[in-house]
């Protein structure tokens, strides 16, 4: 049995009526509210809280005045983001530098943030990260023949950020693993 619906449906109201504006007041408290929301759920860079406030309908001034607020008041930081961001990637998902790099400015973090928070990473530590991801990748993979493994290995690795060095020594080890493994 079908129900019949009455009158517009939400999406047809919201089209076709023009918001109500709102005052310089109550955006801003509208903002403040929207912000402490957002990054209760999770950390955003600057850039990203302010594509968020630009798609509620926020005037920019108001909303670059909660921003600088926020940043005053060490809400919002985007070194510290950076810098957890980083860690994040590297834990949670083994990426390498330039992957890491890359979505941090597409989150509209400053190349200068970035650096910073990469500076640690080194291609010592990248190296024996992607050794780790192949030789556990590797595992999984003990009844495929050599060259599956081998391409699948790189593949998987090249997709995390990793250059072709990184990729090629890491995948070396893995395969090297994979024959005491069958052994």
């Amino acid at each position: 049995m079908a129900f019949a619906r009455r009158g517009r449906s939400r999406i047809e109201a919201k089209d076709s009526e023009p918001a109500p504006l709102l005052s310089p007041e109550k955006q801003e408290s509208r903002a403040r509210n929207v912000l402490l929301y957002q990054l209760s759920k999770s950390a955003k860079s600057k850039e990203q809280c302010r594509k968020i406030l630009a798609n509620r309908g926020i005037e920019s001034e108001i909303a670059e005045k909660v921003l600088d607020r926020f940043e005053e008041a060490q809400i919002i930081d985007d070194a510290v983001f950076a810098r957890a961001f980083t860690n994040s990637r590297i834990r949670g998902k083994g990426l390498a530098k330039t992957a890491i790099a890359r979505e941090l400015r597409e989150k509209g973090v400053d190349q200068e943030l970035i650096e910073t928070a990469l500076e640690a990473l080194d291609a010592e530590s990248e190296l024996a990260r992607a050794t780790e991801l192949a030789v556990n990748r590797v595992r999984r993979m003990t009844h495929l023949e050599k060259l599956v493994i081998q391409r699948r290995l790189s593949g998987f690795l090249a997709r995390k950020g990793y250059s072709g060095s990184i990729v090629q020594s890491a995948t070396r080890v893995a395969l090297e693993e994979a024959v005491k493994l069958e052994v």
